[in-house]
């Protein structure tokens, strides 16, 4: 897509004259007599890549119109020109922002290279955004263990990785799903091109379009200023929609629309905008049941799961558990530093045996939380928190009087945490319906399930 640039200049001749030698380099102009009417193109119409502006105008000035646009969208870069520049004039510009400040009579060679810088400058500032919305992974940095089940996962990534295809990662909540995606990212020809994540559940129905096609100045209210979206910021690189099976079906109908043309318009704009992404996509849910009650597309299924992969639950790769167990001891005490912990062969039978309903993000909190326990020390069974000692198959536990053999904070703790998780199935995962399930702030209820591993 060529970059668009705008002139404000209230002399017709240099508005002419500017446009053909930027249009001779590849980019489209549009030509303004006055800082309004520029102003009005920009809030109403579309968004420039750069803008070279005329000091001296009829009405606004220049200066006017530049403190206007570093406030609305400073992101543009503003090339300052006048016939009567001086030292002072220049640097009271660049002191409002202006990116550059070149005077009349034009030449071509000023004019192209200063386009050029600016154009560059704005890709610059955008990459800042994406660096800003890189994946980071809360678990581990790569897929950890030697099991049948994590090894065929790997197989399926270093198959797919290389290709441009789609990918739909399913699994429980912990299980990984958001590291396969970034390893996918990190062996693809895309690598050293951003990888945006997005979680559509955790961000409100009114919201998501925003997020991810970004909007223009006043096409709502409280929106004061241009805000890019996550598609324009994956351009060239991975796009990753965790929690897929939470999106609306009307958000659904439009993301089915941009992964079929690869274009776009903002929220309140309407220039169109095309972006090189490859999706990756991530859910905990069953989306052939979602589409069998309703709440997901079935045609958007068919266009997102190109390649499937199935994340294991820990429970179905429990020889991963002492390797994991490892990696969080050497990263927690390689970034705060603290001594190492070893577990005996007791203690890690327990560990290896417990169905770990909160996976390997409950593991990796449980991990964390010995070490600050017994920081240099052998962990035996007694040291074990009281529900990884005496548990059993959380699915069989219907009688719930063996409480009475805990203490009460220990009672408490494992009827929560069994509260919880039953509930968060029984809500299919989503955490607003299991907010209005059982009454508690949303929040709140993420926190608590996030202290108990859950999610």
């Amino acid at each position: 897509m060529e970059p668009l640039i705008l002139i404000i200049d209230d002399e017709e001749d240099i508005r002419i004259s500017l446009s053909g030698i930027l249009e001779d380099e590849g980019y489209k102009c549009i030509g303004f007599e006055s800082g309004e009417k520029a102003l009005e193109f920009i809030k109403t119409k579309a968004e420039p890549d750069a803008i070279f502006l005329d000091i001296w105008l009829t009405g606004m000035d220049g200066v006017d119109v530049l403190k206007v646009l570093k406030k609305d969208v400073p992101h543009i870069p503003v090339i300052m020109i006048s016939g009567h520049g001086n030292i002072e004039t220049a640097v009271q510009t660049i002191k409002l922002g202006a990116f550059d400040f070149i005077e009349k009579p034009l030449s071509l060679e000023k004019v192209v290279v200063a386009a050029k810088k600016a154009l560059e400058f704005k890709e610059l500032t955008i990459e800042n955004q994406r660096l800003r919305y890189r994946v980071k992974s809360d678990i581990v940095d790569e897929l950890t263990g030697k099991s049948e089940a994590i090894s065929k996962v790997k197989e399926q990534i270093e198959k797919v990785a290389p290709t441009d295809a789609w990918v739909l990662i399913t699994g429980s909540n912990g299980t990984g799903k958001e590291i396969v995606a970034r390893a996918i990212h990190k062996k693809s020809k895309r690598a050293n091109r951003p990888l945006i994540a997005i979680n559509c559940a955790a961000i409100p129905e009114e919201l998501i379009e925003s997020e991810l096609f970004g909007h223009e100045k006043g096409a709502f209210t409280g929106a004061h200023k241009s805000h890019i979206g996550k598609f324009e910021l994956a351009h060239m690189g991975t796009l990753f929609l965790d929690e897929i099976g939470d999106m609306s079906l009307k958000t659904q109908a439009k993301i089915l629309r941009i992964l079929q043309e690869q274009k776009f318009e903002r929220v309140g704009g309407n220039r169109t905008i095309e972006v090189d992404v490859r999706v990756i996509v991530a859910t905990n849910k069953d989306l052939k049941k979602e589409i069998e009650e309703g709440r997901f597309r079935e045609d958007l299924y068919y266009r997102l799961n190109v390649f499937p992969i199935h994340v294991p639950d820990l429970k179905d790769r429990k020889e991963d558990i002492p390797i994991l167990i490892k990696e969080f001891i050497d990263s927690f005490c390689k970034e705060n530093g603290y001594q190492p912990i070893e577990f005996t062969k007791s203690a890690m039978s327990k560990l290896i045996n417990y169905p770990w309903p909160g996976n390997v993000r409950e593991l990796k909190n449980f991990t964390e939380r010995m070490l600050i326990l017994y920081a240099g020390k052998e962990v035996d069974v007694p040291d074990l928190p009281e529900e990884y000692i005496n548990y059993s198959n959380l699915k069989n536990k219907q009688n719930d009087a063996r409480f009475l053999d805990m203490d009460f904070k220990t009672a408490k703790s494992e009827f929560e945490r069994e509260y919880l998780a039953s509930k968060l199935k029984e809500a299919k995962g989503n955490i607003s319906r299991l907010s209005e399930l059982i009454g508690l702030e949303r929040s709140y209820l993420h926190k608590k399930l996030k202290s108990y591993g859950i999610v």
